[in-house]
């Protein structure tokens, strides 16, 4: 297989990843507070809510510093290796890019990341997890 095909789809895959990690932070939230109405017992798995705040705390964290997310930086440079314009390759590229980069300003995704970070925060605090120590127990809550 050619070299600039394999560093065209290795980019589409660390796409795919990041488009993931987001549906993940995104409907990580929004699951666990439906998960709350719903009784749902997985929604307060300690896993996955330590799992949830520490993604949005990353995205926050490098919003704050002023960097550049790694899988970007990452998939940037394999677009360039591989001689792609950005985001004309493949269909799965050029949707992915669409819904992950549009343009604002720097400080309106601070202020956007900071803002979801303190509702993930809020819902560690109103749809509590159940603790690490507590296995097998039913969470009454």
């Amino acid at each position: 297989m050619e070299p600039r095909l394999l560093y065209s789809l290795a980019a589409d895959a660390i796409l795919v990843v990041h488009a993931a990690f987001v549906l993940f932070v995104v409907l990580g939230l929004a699951l666990t507070l439906v998960g709350k109405g719903r009784a749902w017992r997985w929604v307060r798995h300690p896993g996955f809510r330590l799992a949830h705040l520490v993604a949005i705390g990353i995205v926050v964290l490098q919003a704050w510093l002023g960097a550049l997310c790694p899988l970007t930086a990452w998939e940037m440079a394999l677009r360039e290796k591989a001689g792609d314009v950005m985001y004309t390759g493949s269909f799965i590229a050029y949707w992915l890019h669409e819904l992950l980069y549009y343009q604002a300003p720097a400080w309106v995704f601070t202020v956007v990341y900071t803002l979801f970070a303190g509702l993930v925060i809020l819902s560690w605090f109103w749809v509590r997890p159940r603790s690490f120590r507590r296995k097998g127990r039913r969470d009454a809550r």
